[in-house]
Formats: C-alpha cells, structure tokens, sequence
C-alpha cells in the first residue's frame, strides 16, 4: 500500500496533536461486559485521502474503517473478520477488512455515491435501501470462514451491526460509531465504541447500559478535543468499574504491493497476457482495498510475460 500525502497542514497538525489512534478493550460490571472504545480520526483522514472520497463517502466509509476496527476484536492472532453490505440504494454496498492486529481496509462499490442532491442529514437508510450485511471470521488455520447475515432492517450500520449480534450470535450488543466533521468538512474526530455481553450478564445491567448509551457525550467530538480512547471509557463508564485489559494500535493498512500485482499478471491466461503486451501503456492497476495505484512500463511488462508465451 502506498500512503497518499493530506495535503492539508492545518488538519495534519491536529492529526499529530491527538493521542495515536487504537482500540482500547476494557471489563465492566464485574466482568459481565466487554467494551471496546476506538479511537480513528488519523485512519479514517487516511482512508479519505487514498480513496479520495467526499463527504457523503466519507461519512459511510469511514463508519464502515471504525466498524471494522470494532469487530477485529472478536478474533486473535492473524485471524482476521470481513464486513460486507450489499444493498440496493445509491451507496451499492460496501466490504471492509480487519485483522485482529488493528489493520484495517475496504472500499464502497459506488465512489463517488451516486446522489440525486447533496447529504442533508445523517440518516443513511435512503443512501442504504434494501440489503443484507455479512459478516466472515476467516481464522488461521481454518480451510472455511464462518459467516452469518441478516437483512438491512435500520439502514443504519450501528442498528444493523447491533441486531446482527443479537440474531446470528444470540449476544446482546451495542455499536456507536461516531465522525466529527468541522465547518470545512474536514474529519476532525472519529471513533466508535462496541458494547457486548458476556456469559452470566444480568438483564438490568443490559437494560441501564442500553439507558446509558442513549445519553453519551458524542465520542467523535471528545476525540477531536484530544481525550484518548481510554480516559473516554473510563469516564463514560466509571459507574461500571472499567478494567482496562488491553490497548491495540488500529490504522488503515493493506498488504498489497507492486510484486503482488506482477504475480497476478503473470498467473493471466495467455490470450490475456497477449491483450496486455498490446494494449496502452504505462498499464495502472489500482488496489480496491486502499486505493493504491501501481503503474507498469511496456518495457516492465514485456519482460515480465514475454517470457512465458
């Protein structure tokens, strides 16, 4: 992956201002719930300036990057969790990538959405349609991913992930996932938060939690101040005695490269390799995942497959 430059130095000076990006797990209720706070406004600054996205696409993507960060949680190791949204509205869908070290990427079927005006509200269901979400562990080890789905009920990636939980892993959960634009539109805070029960939960604890989150500071905006994902679980949550577990780095991180690529070309069938030897050049491929963009020479090329026909 190759990481484009934000041009813009007022907004990379706040990025460097804030606490590093990362999700921050802790214990709550004596044991009985697991929370995981994101913090993501330097990811989410990234994933727009590779994807070159809008506000609109900002908004859902960006949902989409904290979402998945949240749900790297529920795996280990190299294990790694797909989110993927195929929905009949202007957005078309969406597939998100995470694996449990913090590593995050995907991308919008439609960039740029396809708006018949600009984004007047924060309701995303019109912008969703109907539609299913997946979502996939591919574990280490493992030859078949395990996947469930359910139908878009909310057109809201917070609701759906929510019922997801509760119809396909029958585990009571919330998800808050929060972006803070300023008056430029520029992301100057996001994050997101995934509240879970854990065996033995009691039903009041679940119902004043449900309460609780209804009545959160807004997360993107404590963030954009500069608290750390930690102090805003600590505060937010100090009547269920947080113990903090554990602390991970999360960013927005893809593993494709230009010899990816080379592989790929060279795994073509042979009538596809002559296209390519006789098509334009410089020949650009371009990473759905990130954005990244690799260019070829004909001289490249011509060395790279001339030799296998």
């Amino acid at each position: 992956m190759i990481s484009r430059a934000i041009e813009d130095s007022e907004l990379k000076e706040h990025i460097a201002s804030l606490p590093p990006d990362g999700r921050e797990v802790f214990l709550l209720a004596d044991e009985s719930i697991r929370l995981s706070v994101v913090s993501a406004t330097a990811m989410v600054n990234q994933m727009k300036a590779n994807h070159q996205t809008g506000l609109a696409e900002t908004y859902i993507l960006g949902q989409g990057y904290i979402a998945g960060a949240l749900l790297s949680s529920t795996v280990k190791g190299k294990d790694r969790i797909r989110l993927d949204i195929e929905c009949g509205g202007p957005v078309g869908g969406m597939s998100i990538e995470a694996w449990a070290s913090g590593a995050v990427r995907g991308y919008l079927l439609h960039n740029p959405i396809p708006l018949k005006k600009p984004l007047e509200t924060l309701d995303t269901s019109m912008l969703f349609g109907p539609g299913f979400l997946t979502v996939t562990k591919i574990l280490e080890g493992s030859k078949t991913p395990f996947s469930g789905q359910v139908m878009l009920e909310y057109g809201n990636l917070a609701k759906d992930l929510a019922l997801y939980f509760q119809d396909s892993e029958q585990t009571p959960s919330l998800f808050y996932l929060s972006i803070r634009f300023d008056k430029s539109g520029r992301v100057w805070g996001a994050g997101g938060l995934f509240i879970q029960a854990l065996p033995g939960c009691k039903e009041e604890t679940l119902e004043a939690l449900q309460k609780k989150a209804a009545s959160l500071s807004p997360l993107g905006e404590a963030l954009a101040a500069g608290m750390s994902a930690k102090e805003y679980g600590e505060k937010e949550f100090a009547l269920y005695k947080p113990q903090h577990i554990a602390h991970i780095p999360t960013g927005f991180s893809c593993p494709c490269s230009k010899e990816h690529f080379m592989a790929y070309l060279k795994a073509l069938p042979e009538n596809e390799k002559k296209e390519v030897l006789n098509g334009e050049f410089p020949l650009t491929l371009e990473c759905f995942n990130c954005g990244t963009n690799y260019s070829f020479s004909k001289t490249e090329i011509e060395n790279l497959l001339r030799e296998d026909l």
